[in-house]
């Protein structure tokens, strides 16, 4: 079925506020999902409606929280959650955070105590859309094990990176990666088509190479690239949870359990107005690009980045949208 990006975010929030949500606290939480779908990014859009819709039934999440912001220092804004969801937290921190950045060059924005924000990417690119490197970190349930081992320690731990282009023009590059070899949502997606996952993505719960995704989700995915992401995933784990003063992976519960405690997770953005330094961002990496331009078969994370409206949504998984957005009785 072909639903129209308006439409998805509409839904979302009706579907959002049915459950519990606030007026503006859904509407920042459709919009995240509406731009999941329209970037192709199925695993944090609709695929995760009826999640929020639980969670905000079972208390798992505040969908009416108020964040609260403050900048402690002149180059760090930190938001508080209060265990509600991060998009709000986030959209009430930005303008703060960017005059900060503005002003000194570089600032950090912490969020701390919120519900999974889903898309990392969706908040560095609108750092980059204000014309500021936008670099973020987020944590998740334990579910990867160190290289050579089998008990989950480290979320998939992603990593995202946006890098404005000229003026209103698309990022010059936006990547945003998971830090193990794959995220969970393909996994669970795999296990639900009834289909093996690729090996090197995975181990069973006695450390054994996997090709079946219910064993996978009995055991630990792998850090991608060996050694080299298991660093990485550190390094987000020390940034996420201990700058934030939120959870470590260890203890987050499964992320789309209806009930449960509040997940609890940080995210930390760094937010870099590229002429603070007198540099040449745009002309050293416009030469990067005429390079890899030059090399077919190549190109840059997110560039360009695709639209796509109306998008294809599977027609039980719009079924279920529509029918969380009838009001509760």
């Amino acid at each position: 079925m072909q639903v129209s990006v308006d439409q998805i975010r509409t839904t979302s929030a009706a579907a959002l506020i049915a459950h519990g949500a606030g007026d503006w606290q859904a509407a920042e939480v459709a919009r995240a999902v509406a731009r999941a779908e329209e970037t192709g990014n199925v695993i944090c859009g609709l695929y995760y409606l009826e999640s929020y819709c639980l969670q905000l039934a079972s208390g798992r999440v505040n969908g009416t929280v108020e964040p609260q912001v403050h900048a402690p220092r002149p180059g760090a804004v930190t938001a508080d959650a209060r265990l509600g969801f991060a998009q709000p937290a986030f959209a009430r921190a930005l303008p703060l955070a960017l005059d900060a950045a503005r002003a000194n060059g570089i600032a950090a924005l912490a969020v701390a105590h919120s519900h999974t924000c889903t898309s990392l990417g969706y908040f560095t690119e609108q750092i980059a859309a204000a014309g500021l490197i936008g670099i973020g970190v987020t944590n998740a349930s334990a579910i990867v094990a160190g290289p050579g081992g089998r008990r989950p320690i480290l979320g998939t731990n992603p990593i995202a990176i946006t890098i404005p282009g000229d003026g209103d023009g698309p990022p010059a590059m936006h990547a945003d990666f998971s830090t193990a070899a794959v995220a969970l949502g393909k996994i669970t997606m795999a296990r639900a088509a009834g289909e093996a996952i690729p090996p090197g993505w995975a181990v069973d719960a006695e450390g054994r190479p996997t090709t079946d995704p219910a064993a996978a989700l009995g055991g630990a995915l792998v850090s991608a690239a060996g050694y080299k992401g298991w660093a990485l995933g550190l390094m987000v784990e020390a940034l996420a949870a201990g700058l934030t003063g939120s959870v470590n992976s260890l203890d987050v519960k499964g992320l789309k359990l209806a009930d449960g405690p509040p997940h609890d997770l940080g995210q930390y953005y760094i937010l870099i107005d590229p002429g603070a330094h007198g540099g040449a961002l745009a002309d050293r990496f416009a030469t990067v690009a005429r390079a890899v331009a030059d090399d077919p078969g190549v190109r840059i994370p997110g560039a360009p980045r695709r639209r796509l409206d109306p998008v294809d949504v599977p027609d039980a998984l719009w079924q279920l949208a529509l029918a969380l957005a009838v009001p509760q009785t």
